[in-house]
């Protein structure tokens, strides 16, 4: 009597599903895996594509359309006036001769052409540029599917960094200026060669940078001096 010796294949349990031939469940995503960043965690100051948040700029808009408002009455009440054969204001009547009488090469017809020209493109430009330059925009991400912006005041982050590299070794005072694309370290140094406490501050500077989480790549600048004497 012969034996069949061939191997059978093992159950499918074994290989990671249930006997009735369900998928098990997927784990949860760890901590690392749940932040917006993806779960780097490099933390490094640079590199994304977050846009600079839009100032609404409410006063710029309420002036504006408030004498709008009132330039529009005040037109509306005369044209009605008008088309009932009523007598034109005094005003309409003055400005009316003027006008006509006025050349336009006359200094008052070119400064006020020039005042209008200046506002529209003050207003042009308020329309076309974001605003808020205080507020640094961070790096973005997404949870449950809704994207999440943040944003942190230059002040904040010049006060975080003045904290930090004041507390490097040699280290008198420091001023920190934090711009759109750069900032700007200006320390004074009482003792240790300058090129070590600036290689200390570059390296702090670097680190803390990071940490903020800023979505664009800050340029840095670093210059130490000793103090004047006297």
């Amino acid at each position: 009597m012969s034996h069949d010796a061939r191997r059978q294949p093992a159950p499918e349990s074994a290989a990671g599903t249930d006997p009735d031939g369900a998928a098990p469940p997927a784990p949860e995503p760890s901590g690392a895996d749940r932040r917006p960043d993806g779960g780097r965690g490099d933390g490094g100051g640079g590199g994304g594509s977050t846009r600079r948040f839009w100032s609404a700029r409410r006063v710029p808009a309420a002036i504006v359309a408030l004498v709008l408002a009132v330039a529009a009455a005040v037109l509306l009440y005369e044209a009605v006036a008008a088309s009932i054969d009523k007598s034109p204001s005094a005003w309409r009547r003055e400005v009316t001769a003027d006008l006509a009488a006025r050349p336009l090469d006359d200094p008052w017809t070119i400064a006020g052409a020039a005042l209008a020209v200046l506002l529209g493109l003050w207003l042009a430009v308020l329309a076309v540029t974001p605003g808020l330059r205080g507020l640094l925009p961070m790096r973005g991400g997404s949870s449950d599917g809704v994207r999440m912006r943040a944003g942190l005041e230059r002040s904040a982050a010049e006060a975080v960094l003045h904290d930090r590299l004041l507390d490097v070794p040699g280290v008198r005072s420091i001023r920190v200026s934090a711009g759109r694309h750069r900032i700007k370290v200006r320390a004074r140094a009482h003792f240790r060669p300058l090129e070590d406490v600036r290689g200390d501050l570059d390296r702090v500077l670097e680190e803390g940078v990071r940490q903020l989480g800023l979505a664009r790549r800050m340029r840095r600048s670093v210059r130490v001096r000793r103090p004047k004497k006297g």
